[in-house]
């Protein structure tokens, strides 16, 4: 067995722990592997078969390694907490009224709440949460 044959069979070793791992660094050792055997099949020497595999690696880490994350692992952000309130739509409990604000009930929660432009609503009118305050939802009349 030639020297390149184990480089291909050690890049087919990483690229089978690849698929029980996340990151897509190992993928690129496979990739480096790869360079190194060609480097072999060349009969360069083992320092230059190790720059092969270093210099290779490190390309693909670079290149392919973000190229792989953008397109196949899709990350939904998910909102939480006070965050996923954006958006939602409440009534308002006790009037707002200027920049000393007032309450809402969104989703049977009472929140404290100021209009988005600092204008008066009733006590009864319909709301859409705009933006999040620290505890403070800032809203527009519907």
């Amino acid at each position: 067995m030639e020297i390149w044959h184990i480089w291909i069979i050690v890049a087919l070793v990483l690229v089978i722990v690849e698929i029980f791992t996340t990151g897509f660094a190992v993928v690129c050792l496979a990739v480096g592997c790869v360079g190194g055997a060609i480097a072999a099949a060349c009969d360069a020497s083992t320092e230059m078969q190790l720059l092969s595999f270093s210099i290779t690696s490190a390309i693909a880490l670079v290149l392919v390694r973000p190229l792989l994350k953008r397109t196949l692992v899709k990350e939904e952000k998910v909102k939480t907490n006070a965050d996923a309130m954006v958006g939602r739509r409440g009534t308002v409990c006790n009037a707002i009224e200027g920049v000393d604000g007032g309450r809402v009930m969104v989703d049977g929660v009472d929140w404290r709440a100021r209009s988005l432009d600092g204008s008066d609503v009733a006590c009864g009118e319909s709301v859409e949460v705009v933006a999040v305050d620290s505890v403070v939802l800032i809203v527009k009349k519907l």
